[in-house]
């Protein structure tokens, strides 16, 4: 199975020092971060939620195969039908989103189609995913609401671009950002990615960063730090290895 960087960014990135009884990995593709987050932790119940048939069937695949495997499952649904129909709640929620790059020009998006459809099914989808249309920010923003339980805790990369919007959007079901890491590709190159962590607000701890009063969006009340991935090209920096080590059998 293919391994793209935002999933293995997004699996090692994510806290689990809260030590999370149930996970729930949204749009789970062929099932990494699920598998990721298994290896390092003891929740009991990890579930995908995968709409792609392809992509499904590789996930469960990918899951029975895992020494976690008992641990594991994959549900074949949409995200709306899902979270209709569930009533249960989980610890921890993670997503790689679908997005759409807005800086690509009308001949790469065109391109970006054309390549998913020769490389085949599974990828297709997840080039196409990058559209946005399987997953709208609302639909994931409101899900996560109805899903997540109290003291949980729900992390997801998006482009830099994003960030703002996304806290906002999550803002209006009482989720705010508690930690916050861009990512460089490297030392000069901007930054490309926003790793997110929100919760809700308890009333005790004000995790806002949006000001009542201006609407301006502030960052004094939340953890950011940056990671720059490469010193040059495959030299990889000493903070990007730290944190995905464990996942490579070379780095």
């Amino acid at each position: 199975m293919k391994i793209g960087t935002d999933g293995v960014l997004l699996g090692a990135w994510t806290n689990l020092s809260d030590h999370p009884n149930s996970i729930l990995d949204i749009g789970t593709g062929t099932g990494v971060i699920a598998l990721m987050l298994a290896q390092h932790s003891d929740a009991q119940t990890i579930d995908g939620l995968e709409l792609d048939d392809n992509a499904f069937e590789q996930a469960a695949g990918n899951f029975e195969n895992s020494p976690w495997g008992d641990r594991l499952f994959c549900y074949h649904a949409h995200l709306y039908e899902f979270a209709t129909e569930i009533d249960d709640e989980y610890d921890l929620i993670v997503c790689n989103p679908p997005f759409f790059d807005e800086q690509l020009s009308d001949d790469s998006k065109r391109l970006l189609r054309l390549r998913s459809q020769l490389d085949g099914a599974s990828e297709e989808a997840r080039e196409n995913a990058r559209f946005e249309d399987a997953m709208p920010f609302d639909l994931l923003v409101g899900a996560v609401a109805k899903l997540l339980a109290p003291g949980g805790q729900f992390n997801v990369i998006l482009p830099y671009d994003r960030e703002e919007s996304f806290i906002a959007l999550c803002d209006q079901v009482n989720l705010h950002p508690s930690r916050i890491t861009r990512v460089r590709g490297t030392t000069s190159s901007a930054v490309k990615r926003s790793l997110m962590e929100f919760r809700f607000f308890d009333g005790e701890n004000d995790l806002s960063v949006v000001d009542d009063k201006s609407g301006d969006f502030r960052e004094s009340a939340i953890k950011i730090s940056e990671l720059i991935i490469e010193k040059s090209r495959h030299n990889y920096t000493e903070d990007y290895i730290a944190l995905v080590k464990d996942f490579y059998l070379k780095m």
